[in-house]
Parts: C-alpha cells; structure tokens; sequence
C-alpha cells in the first residue's frame, strides 16, 4: 500500500524532527516519543491550512519537546551522580558538516542542560538549525523580543562553558584509536600520553550501576582507571567476556564496552587544540544505553 501525502511529508521531516527533540531533551527514547506525538498531532490537523509543513512540524516538536524539558527537570534535579545525555550511535558519514557534529556531542548536550527550557529551545533552534527570531518566537510561543533575549543570555552561556577548538576529525579518531588500544592493553604509559593534565572523566550510572559519583580528575587517576579495565571485573564481566568497539557516538569517535548479551558502557571524548583527551563521558546506566544496543545509527544533520 503506497503511503499518503500527508504520511511521506512526515517521513520527509522525520530525521529533521529527530534530531531537533534530541538536541532539546539529550535523549534519544524521549525524541523518539516526540516524534510520534507530532506524527499524530500531524494527522489530527486540518492540513490545507498548512503553507510550511517544515515548521509547522518543527513548532509542534518544539512545544511538546518543552513541555517535557519542564516536566523532567525535576527528575535530573534528585538523579544519582552525574546526569549525562543519552548517547546514540551517528552515520559515520564522512560527509557529516562538523558543526552538526558538534552540535550534538555529548559536551555540547551537558551545557545545553544548564540551560533553562526556553532558552535551550531558542538557541538550538537559532544556533544550530538557523530558525528566524519570528520563525522560534512562533514555535516556542513567545515574543519576538523574548526570544532575542532568550538568545543573547543562551549564546553567552554556551559560550563560557564551551570553548572551540580546532582538533580535527582525522586527528580526534586518531587519539580515540590510541585510547582504545592503551585502555584495552593496559597500558599505563600510554594513556598518560593522550590525557591532558587536567582531564576530567564524568560517569553516569545512574544508581543502577555502580559508578564514581563525582569527577575523576587528573590524568594519573584516570590512566589507572581505564589501565584496570582489562584485569578486573566490570559490571559483572569479567575481563575475558568483555568486549570493545571503537564506533561514531554523538557525531564523533567513541567505544561502546560489551558483555555476553548486553551492552555495558559507552565513552566518547573532548579534545584539546592539540588533540589531547580533556573530557572522558562514560555512560553505564543500562536505562540509557538501548538506543546503542539496538544498533540503531541515527542521522544528526539540521536540513
């Protein structure tokens, strides 16, 4: 049965969708939900009166995409130790523009949570899809100048907390390949040359699984941490059973860690001018790793 109209406009916008609510909420179940409530918020509309069904979507994405911000802040407020994004596995497209990359890293996606709802809502729709100020304050059902505003505190936010560096693609894997074959093998020596002094590893479990409940800080401690994978029990697996990909998370290199059955864990990296390891985000809570373990590769562009 060949799809409707209406149906092959959605799907047209679809990963466009997706991608917006992944970028407001930082996890992949919830955008996906989004997503279906527009879908059928979509169909239950009088259709003719649509002149743009991109942003009459995209609005629609966007409110209940805030509705849900407003309604789980609570929820990250009282989590166990650090809350992380949801990770999610990315095209590997060599294609991929890399401010889309950036825009849905996991670093980027911390910052944007420390953002109030609305504003993370203008500055991903202004900064990362070029939505109009009129074209957001439609969507987010505010003020034109609410919105300018809204956008001038976001952007300086941001900014504070996310300095840009200019550590290419190729070199980025490169030390995420060096990582993965000192961390699986070991060694010490290393890892101590990919780690900036200062480098900060962040685990999320969540509760569900035991996990450092404040930053590891320094590369000394963080070596140590990774150099045991190899020789202890993690999460249950032991050393032999424990398996490690170097795979695309969230727009650039990560390594999802595996056991009989399940996935267990995912890093991805932040780096340095030089190419240097500064950030390590380590997501265990099984609540957040389905998407990964459905070896679903999602698309992350903003057209």
């Amino acid at each position: 049965m060949s799809a409707t109209p209406d149906r092959q406009v959605f799907h047209e916008h679809r990963n466009l969708l997706f991608s917006v609510a992944y970028r407001l909420l930082g996890t992949a179940a919830d955008a996906e939900d989004v997503v279906q409530d527009a879908w059928i918020k979509w169909s239950a509309a009088d259709r003719s009166q649509v002149a743009d069904p991109k942003a009459y979507l995209t609005r629609i994405v966007s409110n209940l995409a805030l509705e849900l911000l407003r309604s789980t802040r609570y929820k990250r407020e009282t989590y166990v130790g650090p809350w992380l994004p949801e990770p999610i596995l990315t095209g590997g497209d060599a294609s991929t523009i890399v401010t889309d990359a950036e825009s849905v890293s996991m670093a980027m996606l911390v910052v944007l949570e420390t953002l109030s709802p609305l504003e993370r809502a203008v500055f991903v729709l202004k900064e990362v899809f070029d939505f109009s100020h009129a074209e957001i304050a439609e969507a987010v059902e505010r003020s034109e100048a609410a919105v300018r505003q809204a956008a001038h505190r976001a952007r300086e936010h941001v900014r504070a907390r996310r300095p840009r560096f200019a550590a290419d693609r190729s070199a980025q894997r490169e030390a995420a390949e060096r990582f993965f074959s000192a961390a699986t093998g070991g060694d010490v020596n290393a890892l101590m040359e990919l780690l900036s002094p200062e480098v900060t590893l962040w685990t999320d479990g969540g509760g569900r699984v035991r996990q450092a409940l404040r930053p590891v800080v320094g590369a000394v401690t963080v070596a140590a941490w990774f150099a045991a994978i190899g020789t202890v029990t993690y999460q249950g697996v032991e050393p032999a059973d424990l398996e490690a990909e170097l795979v695309e998370i969230n727009g650039g290199p990560g390594i999802v860690f595996s056991g009989p059955g399940r996935v267990i864990a995912t890093l991805t990296f932040d780096f340095d001018a030089d190419g240097r390891i500064t950030t390590i985000h380590n997501v265990a809570n099984p609540d957040k790793l389905q998407a990964v373990a459905e070896g679903t590769a999602y698309g992350i562009g903003t057209r």
